[in-house]
């Protein structure tokens, strides 16, 4: 069950439109990507990968946390995010 008290500080949740012509979903066909936020990326990549979806892309780290991205099994393509670590930058 999710709860609203897990999410980092000041987390929001976002709807941002995208030009008709970006490629920022790609490889999906789909005009949309969900986000989720995780605790553990390298894991949660791990699980996706072994149950069968695609990882796509290199992770990217950045200081507002490390990013990586898989198709689900109905073709949309999904971006994690780890928040950084209070006071830590990238990797936590």
């Amino acid at each position: 069950e999710f709860s609203p008290a897990n999410m980092p500080p000041n987390g929001l949740a976002v709807f941002s439109p995208f030009p008709a012509d970006t490629d920022y979903f790609a490889p999906s066909a789909r005009e949309f990507m969900f986000n989720l936020v995780v605790d553990d990326l390298d894991g949660a990549l791990g699980q996706v990968h072994l149950g069968g979806a695609q990882v796509v892309g290199e992770i990217e780290e950045h200081e507002y946390g490390r990013f990586g991205w898989f198709i689900d099994p109905d073709g949309n393509k999904v971006e994690l995010w780890q928040p950084p670590l209070p006071g830590r930058v990238g990797r936590p």
